[in-house]
């Protein structure tokens, strides 16, 4: 099964499909289907002989009661109010289409030699089985398929909670109605409806009330209470058997009434990997070991048997995509829409067997509906992924830089946090990003959590009455989520002018960077701002607590549609300054800007000028140049492009310094210095010497900036993300104790922005009116426009 997992995981499988393969191929079908298995001399290769068949049923049962239980102590129906109409309107459909279409369908001649009619009982838990979509299956498959963070993803997620819920009812209704007992529908009924009542409101208070008693002096939850909740899956799995029922039906409602909260995110977390890794697999192993394609594939009506698979596939995405044209979606979307809603998962093969169980599904119905769950859930992942290639358009279609930004625009940042620890200097740089009411600020703070393999992979974004819902988390990290929530709650409170957007995503360390940019690109953000992946200590020095992170924020600098700012925190927050973060006037920050030249150094230099506009900021931006003498020996090899190209980057950063000079000549807060140095020893000497007492120093990242003022630097720097400036600074006793923000121009918005320049250096140029003839006409035009 492990091994199925690795190799159809390329080919964008779930584990589902790995599991019922597996399971298939085990059973009659295939292995167990071996005649050579009946000499006694190998009948140790049985894995499954069938005397044993007992004990892996009913540990499979036993699986299932503790998986509904698991499905219902996830689902807050409370959150289903804040469901939209178009949701709604794409589950129901999802839900009445391929419930008829699937009825029909039961009717359908499959074996040449029909022996019996079907009945109708059968039909009622193939139109179920067509219905269902499974929300976990469907959370992983817009994970892989990078549409997790859209509103396409989002739409898909709450329209699969209302499904599943629908056919979660469904099934228990079905299980009672046409159960195995020869009593009436009435004496059927009345004692699952009275035990679903006595679990409402009796059982329910009860459990809140033992909740809140038993805790322990720290607010925990004990082991007594986890312990005491897993033997009460058991007990009403028992009393719902006995009002003629399914125990699975009794662990659902029991999951239901569980109080959402600490204590069902702990049992999720000590019992999810045992119920879904060991218990679970079992009953799918059951469920292949007695199902036999072979007999059907010989004795089927192949014209019948691939109309009823292409038709209980198309009912479901023809009803998405004709409800979702009508709220304004394209045909791709819809049809990506109607694909993901196919995701089948456990459910249906608990569907197909406890229908066969009732003996109102003819086992070789039940194998026709298990090849075409198969043939669905196999046919999701790559065909989303097509449809989604199709038509793509061009990263660079929606590249954002800093400097291109306009001054009046609102300023989008997208914040990266891991840990609390990150929160501080993070904040604080929000803060001083100078949100004002003509240029407000933006922010969407994303809480990144390592998506494992036992966790659904969703996005939660978070609302003012904070309803959100970590599923399937650990504590610590639904404790993290809250301190998060509240830091950037009082961020808000306290800059009226900024508006926040906070959203969690679950992802593996593996593709978050992947995440991130889509989430950026759809958002249309300007900036990423993500911490340092080091955190520092008290010595000065750094310790590496995830190297994962590293290779997250190494990945997005090479992928990230906009720019991108690493922030090295040393005590840029409150503890710093001595004064709170949040509201009332900021305290005083002295801001230095290095500049070398090139456009990551452009977008440093362009972030800092706009925190030069907050009140009590001062920001200094030193510009070293290599000697005049010293640069034409290094060009003299250089053929006929390069000096062109250097020429071109040259007159760039000299056009883009003069216009920032001449902007800000009357602004006190601002000063500006040039140096000339000869080499990067001279360099680092300077500004150990002269620049040594600034709060936070702003540096462009400056890879593709390659002068002999950095080449000494690039030999022996051991922090690639940091870049050659960045890496000196957090490495220099003299510039140790200050923060550090390092910035980088999206990579594939250079060769965009260095041809945008070129057009402007013939229009006009920034320089002083000494240099400048021309000054006095181009202060005319500035004052014109």
């Amino acid at each position: 099964m492990r091994f199925l997992m690795i190799v159809l995981k390329p080919l964008h499988q779930s584990r589902f499909s790995a599991e019922l393969i597996a399971s298939i191929l085990i059973g009659p079908s295939a292995l167990g289907g071996f005649t050579f298995w009946k000499f006694e001399a190998l009948k140790w290769m049985n894995l499954f002989p069938f005397d044993h068949n007992m004990l892996l049923e009913t540990f499979g049962n036993l699986g299932v009661t503790y998986y509904m239980f698991l499905v219902g102590l996830e689902m807050d129906l409370s959150n289903l109010k804040h469901t939209g109409k178009k949701s709604w309107s794409i589950a129901i459909a999802g839900i009445l289409v391929p419930f008829c279409v699937g009825a029909l369908l039961f009717f359908v001649p499959i074996l040449r030699d029909m022996s019996r009619r079907p009945s109708a009982t059968g039909a009622v838990f193939w139109a179920i089985t067509l219905t269902i979509t499974s929300f976990p299956d469907l959370a992983r498959t817009l994970s892989d398929v990078k549409l997790l963070h859209t509103e396409l993803g989002r739409t898909a997620l709450t329209s699969s909670i209302i499904t599943d819920i629908s056919t979660w009812i469904l099934l228990a209704m079905a299980i009672t109605l046409f159960g195995e007992s020869r009593q009436s529908i009435i004496f059927r009924t009345i004692p699952i409806i009275s035990f679903g009542l006595f679990c409402y409101f009796a059982l329910r208070p009860a459990i809140a009330w033992m909740i809140q008693r038993t805790k322990n002096k720290q607010g925990k939850v004990s082991d007594r209470q986890v312990y005491f909740i897993l033997t009460g899956v058991l007990l009403c799995g028992f009393m719902a058997d006995a009002c003629g029922s399914h125990s699975l039906v009794g662990g659902f409602m029991f999951g239901l009434i569980i109080p959402k909260g600490e204590l069902a995110i702990e049992i999720m977390e000590r019992t999810e990997e045992s119920v879904t890794g060991i218990m679970l697999p079992t009953f799918i192993i059951t469920s292949g070991l007695r199902t036999n394609f072979v007999y059907l594939l010989i004795k089927a009506k192949w014209p019948y048997l691939v109309m009823i698979s292409i038709i209980g596939s198309l009912a479901k995405i023809v009803s998405t995509v004709f409800v979702s044209s009508i709220f304004g979606m394209s045909l791709k979307e819809g049809l990506i829409l109607g694909g993901l809603m196919n995701s089948k998962g456990v459910f249906a093969l608990i569907v197909l067997n406890e229908g066969r169980n009732i003996k109102g599904l003819d086992v070789n119905y039940m194998v026709t509906m298990v090849l075409t769950v198969l043939l669905m859930t196999c046919s999701v992942g790559p065909m989303v992924v097509l449809i989604n290639k199709t038509g793509k358009h061009s990263s660079q279609t929606k590249l954002k830089t800093i400097k291109a930004t306009s001054p009046n625009s609102e300023f989008r940042i997208l914040t990266c946090i891991h840990s609390i620890q990150n929160l501080s200097g993070i904040i604080r740089v929000l803060e001083i990003s100078n949100a004002t009411e003509k240029v407000p600020i933006c922010v969407y703070a994303v809480h990144l959590v390592e998506l494992t393999e036992r966790a659904s992979a969703m996005l939660v974004v978070h609302d003012k009455l904070k309803t959100n819902t970590l599923s399937r988390t650990t504590s610590s990290e639904k404790v993290h989520s809250d301190h998060i929530f509240d830091a950037f709650q009082s961020y808000k409170m306290g800059n009226e002018s900024s508006f926040v957007h906070q959203l969690t995503v679950l992802s593996p360390y593996t593709t978050m960077h992947e995440d991130i940019a889509k989430l950026a690109q759809d958002r249309a953000t300007t900036m990423i701002l993500i911490p340092f992946h080091k955190q520092p200590t008290a010595d000065g020095g750094f310790q590496c607590d995830n190297p994962s992170i590293k290779e997250v924020n190494r990945h997005l600098l090479a992928k990230s549609p906009c720019s991108v700012g690493i922030l090295v925190d040393r005590g840029l927050g409150p503890t710093k300054q001595g004064k709170p973060v949040f509201g009332g006037r900021s305290p005083g920050l002295q801001l230095a800007m290095i500049f070398l030249g090139g456009p990551d150094d452009h977008e440093a230099l362009s972030y800092a000028w706009r925190m030069a506009g907050k009140q009590s900021v001062t920001l200094t931006v030193v510009r070293f140049r290599q000697h005049q003498a010293q640069i034409m020996p290094e060009n003299k090899d250089n053929d006929e492009n390069d000096e062109d190209s250097v020429g071109t980057k040259k007159e760039f950063d000299d056009d883009y310094i003069n216009e920032f000079r001449f902007k800000s000549m009357c602004d006190p807060s601002i000063i500006y210095h040039e140096k000339v140095v000869n080499n990067s020893e001279e360099l680092e000497k300077t500004i150990s010497e002269q620049y040594n007492n600034f709060d936070l120093y702003m540096v462009g990242r400056g890879l593709e900036v390659k002068t002999p003022l950095t080449k000494g630097l690039i030999d022996w720097g051991d922090s690639s993300t940091l870049g050659p400036i960045g890496d000196t600074l957090v490495s220099c006793k003299y510039t140790a104790h200050a923060s550090l923000l390092v910035v980088q121009q999206s990579p594939f918005a250079s060769d965009v922005s260095l041809q945008r320049s070129k057009s402007k250096f013939e229009q006009r140029k920034w320089a002083s009116p000494v240099l400048n003839p021309e000054y006095e006409a181009i202060v005319n035009e500035s004052i014109k426009g």
